[in-house]
């Protein structure tokens, strides 16, 4: 049994990313404003979609945390005070700052609001932690390039009260902590502005000087994508993280669907409670994993070196998302909304926040006038089912491949 229980921190887009994180189990959420965040093409939120999504995650006991971890830019200082301002007032309990100047604008205009150190400044030593903390920092966020054993030692040459936090899943880059130029060179699109075009993710080939025009591909068994990364996941190695001293659990992915943000969730809450407990994890909360779209799998740079993949850059998984359910009765009636066509004769299965996934096969579908369907025509249409066991709203229907 161990004492401290570590945070689940989980990505948060949009509020329905965030709903869904915060129904399955997420201790705290990320997300980010309108400004100062690393993930520009995320749905992120005004200050008053703030204030409701800091409402009701208190209202479940979570923590909200807000990234302010981009590099500002001399221009944009002026607007620095009235953004952390405005943030503290709508009840933000951290930030995640890469800046040195934004920790210090942050102790200034918003003393409330713990001030969390990002993975961006690229902490990998107790060294620079001691140095952030003696600056204000409640909590530093490793890089991802930090080996299992120099956590140990950062957390034993660190004073207690200095949290750490470190990524356990979601996508690698292939840049130091993220520190890249090359979508700038190559786009125009500035990664650490949160505008990153993932260049590293492209197909390349050579050309010859002399012979413009002429596509070499540059492999012999491995592949053309020579700067693609596998994803980290971390999900059967969290009692060895928790040995070391970490006291929150990252999930990558404020880019990614409100699906992933319920499914990944979903399953790092079982390997955490079950680590807490001393038990073993199920072998079904492993497998929940590769039923998200994702990369090949590795461990990060936790163990050595997680290599590449090199022959090609697409996502797979092993389910689709097919529908949320809104309302459910005691007898398994419910009301969905569509988000992916399926059909009756489908095997598809439920994903609730209180059981294990229940696969079964669509035996009918109705419309919302009670009519028999053969299948759901077009997304987002509401319809009525008959699930195996009643569940609550929020659970969400897939099809297994």
């Amino acid at each position: 049994m161990i004492k401290n229980k570590p945070e689940l921190l989980a990505p948060a887009g949009d509020m329905e990313r965030l709903t869904m994180a915060l129904h399955y189990g997420a201790d705290a959420v990320y997300l980010a404003g309108t400004a100062f965040g690393m993930r520009a093409a995320a749905g992120n939120f005004t200050f008053p979609q703030l204030e409701k999504a800091v409402e009701l995650a208190h209202s479940k006991g979570a923590a909200v945390h807000m990234t302010c971890n981009t590099l500002p830019r001399e221009n944009e200082l002026k607007a620095l005070p009235e953004f952390l301002e405005k943030a503290q007032d709508a009840g933000v309990d951290a930030f995640i700052i890469a800046d040195l100047g934004v920790m210090d604008a942050a102790a200034k205009y918003a003393p409330r609001v713990s001030r969390h150190v990002s993975t961006q400044l690229g902490v990998i030593n107790s060294a620079t932690a001691n140095v952030l903390y003696n600056m204000g920092a409640d909590r530093v966020v490793l890089a991802r390039e930090t080996p299992m054993e120099d956590i140990f030692k950062i957390r034993a040459n660190t004073p207690k009260e200095l949290e750490i936090e470190a990524f356990v899943h979601g996508a690698m880059c292939v840049s130091f902590s993220g520190r890249c130029l090359l979508s700038n060179y190559l786009t125009g699109r500035d990664a650490n502005r949160g505008a990153c075009a993932q260049p590293c993710r492209w197909k390349y080939h050579l050309v010859e000087e002399k012979r413009p025009g002429e596509y070499f591909e540059i492999t012999e068994d491995k592949g053309t994508h020579i700067m693609n990364s596998r994803d980290m996941c971390m999900i059967e190695h969290i009692p060895e993280l928790i040995d070391a001293g970490v006291s929150s659990f990252k999930i990558e992915g404020r880019m990614k669907s409100a699906y992933y943000a319920a499914a990944v969730t979903n399953a790092y809450r079982h390997a955490i409670d079950c680590a807490v407990k001393g038990e073993a994890l199920p072998q079904i909360w492993l497998d929940e994993v590769n039923k998200v779209s994702h990369r090949p799998y590795c461990t990060g740079f936790y163990y050595g070196d997680p290599g590449q993949h090199y022959a090609e850059a697409s996502y797979f998984s092993e389910a689709d998302v097919c529908a949320v359910v809104e309302d459910c009765n005691k007898d398994g009636n419910a009301v969905l909304t569509q988000r992916n066509r399926f059909c009756v004769g489908d095997t598809v299965e439920l994903l609730t926040n209180d059981a294990e996934p229940i696969a079964f096969k669509v035996e009918a579908l109705f419309d919302e006038n009670n009519e028999p369907i053969e299948a759901t025509p077009h997304a987002m249409m509401k319809f009525r089912m008959r699930l195996p066991r009643e569940c609550s709203a929020l659970s969400i229907l897939r099809r297994i491949k």
